[in-house]
């Protein structure tokens, strides 16, 4: 993942290759959990989407409120590695989002699950999935991840449905990189 954030110029497609091959790898290597109603999974990803959205303005508001050094490191986030082009988007939703919700809430939230607690699964998953966005340079982006990953994976563990937890991080990247970015 370090060469991934290097060159900012094949990011997109680095970015894809990996969670190309990571999304393989989780399908490949551990099987899919009991499934619900379509239609009762994806409100629940739209809403639990929408809530997490939610949270991020309410930060967003208070580092612009208070002037907090984080609103620079913010947009130049959003300057480097925002989807910018049509294809980044259709990877992204396509692609990168399932894959990193395959792999780090479907397969490593999964089995850190089978070798501790719950709760301890959750924090040791979402901070290896926040360790990797380190790798673009912004603390920020590492927070985030970090604060997304345990919302999901407490979204994971409680209701055990993937295809949801898809639905919400969907959710939530077409209001923070389309309907309502924080630049």
């Amino acid at each position: 993942m370090y060469i991934t954030f290097q060159d900012k110029a094949i990011f997109w497609y680095m970015f894809t290759a990996t969670m190309l091959i990571l999304m393989s790898y989780s399908i490949l290597h551990e099987k899919s959990d009991h499934q619900v109603s379509f239609l009762l999974y994806s409100m629940y990803g739209v809403f639990s989407g929408i809530i997490l959205f939610a949270i991020f303005w309410t930060g967003n508001f208070f580092i612009q409120f208070f002037h907090l050094p984080f609103n620079k490191e913010i947009s130049r986030l959003y300057t480097s590695f925002a989807p910018k082009q049509i294809w980044h988007y259709v990877v992204l939703l396509l692609f990168i989002v399932p894959g990193e919700e395959l792999f780090w809430r479907g397969f490593i939230q999964k089995r850190l699950t089978k070798l501790m607690n719950v709760k301890y699964s959750i924090l040791l998953a979402s901070v290896f999935y926040a360790s990797i966005q380190v790798y673009s340079g912004y603390f920020i982006h590492a927070l985030a991840a970090l604060l997304a990953g345990l919302f999901w994976g407490a979204l994971y563990a409680w209701k055990k449905n993937l295809p949801l937890v898809v639905i919400s991080h969907l959710t939530f990247d077409v209001f923070i990189f389309i309907l309502f970015p924080f630049r």
